[in-house]
Formats: structure tokens, sequence, C-alpha cells
């Protein structure tokens, strides 16, 4: 069996976490509401607070279908029960963020300022027009927002402006010397 398909889900008081007949999961918790299809080769037994999933066949693909369908499903209770967030900073003379509706304004010394939308489901705070935090219950939405919001300007090996991520190391470069 697949080491991580192996162990069971833990599922907290708060969060209840239901199987259709068609194989959609649907895990509700205090924070939201989150659903996903199982792959066929993949089924989900629920047993009071414990969930635990088994597979039709030894084929390799399933193996890692089924390591997969159990951490997305544990993501899955977790943000519901938690919540995921990433935190960005945004390094540079003159950069900054903030928050106006439904978009996130940057000026990044560019010509103009960049607007990015807000998805759904995702909530984002400016602190000191410097510091992004990206709120949300979907782990991979959080993480794909706060990639497309780092895209805008990766950090650069030179001088280390751009938006990285909190606690990142960025190896700097040293530029040429006149000989």
């Amino acid at each position: 069996m697949s080491r991580i398909g192996r162990k069971s889900i833990q599922i907290p008081d708060k969060v209840k976490l239901a199987v259709s007949e068609a194989g959609d999961v649907t895990v509700e918790g205090p924070k939201g509401r989150l659903q996903w299809s199982l792959p066929q080769q993949i089924s989900l037994k629920v047993d009071g607070k414990e969930a635990s999933l088994s597979r039709s066949a030894e084929t390799r693909s399933v193996k890692a279908l089924h390591g997969l369908s159990r951490s997305l499903i544990n993501n899955m209770v977790a943000g519901v029960s938690q919540g995921f967030q990433k935190s960005l900073e945004i390094h540079g003379v003159g950069f900054r963020a903030q928050v106006q509706g439904a978009n996130l304004t940057m000026s990044l010394g560019f010509s103009h300022p960049i607007l990015f939308p807000i998805p759904e489901g995702i909530k984002i705070t400016v602190q000191e027009n410097t510091k992004l935090l990206i709120e949300g219950i979907d782990k991979q939405m959080v993480g794909q927002v706060a990639a497309d919001i780092r895209a805008f300007y990766p950090p650069e090996p030179y001088k280390g402006k751009g938006i990285r991520y909190a606690g990142e190391q960025i190896l700097r470069k040293e530029g040429k010397t006149v000989q």
C-alpha cells in the first residue's frame, strides 16, 4: 500500500465529511465548504471521526492516486477547520501594495500600477504597505495566488528587489567590476 494513502484521516469535532454515490467528497466546517471528486479507482470509508481510503488496483498510477487523494482530503479537512495562509514581502524603494475593493493594486516600479483581481474564497490583507497575507480554505488556491502575485516581480539576485515569500533566502550575486 501507499505509505501516505495508508494513514487514516482524523476528522475534528466541528467538521463533517460526506461521500456521495458518484464519488464526490464534501467537507464542511466552521470556515466554509469544499468539494472534490474522487478518482474511480479510489474509495473512501468514513467511520465516525476517522476516514480511510482504499484502492481497487495495484498499478503504479493507482498507487500514486491513493496517496494524492489522501493528502488532498486531509488538506480539505485542515482548510475548513483552520484555514491556510501564505505571507509575501515586497522589497524595493517605492514598492507598495494596497487592497482596493476586489483588487490588489501594486506599485512595483513599472510605468503603471498592477491590478490583480482577488479570486473568490481568498482574503488578502496588506500590512505596512509591503507585507501581504493571503488566507483561504483551499490550500492549492492560496499557494497559486501567492505564486501569481510573486510572478509579477520575482526577486532579482543583484539588489534583492521584488516580491518574495516571507523567510525566503535570495542568493545574491556580485556585480561586474571594472579592471
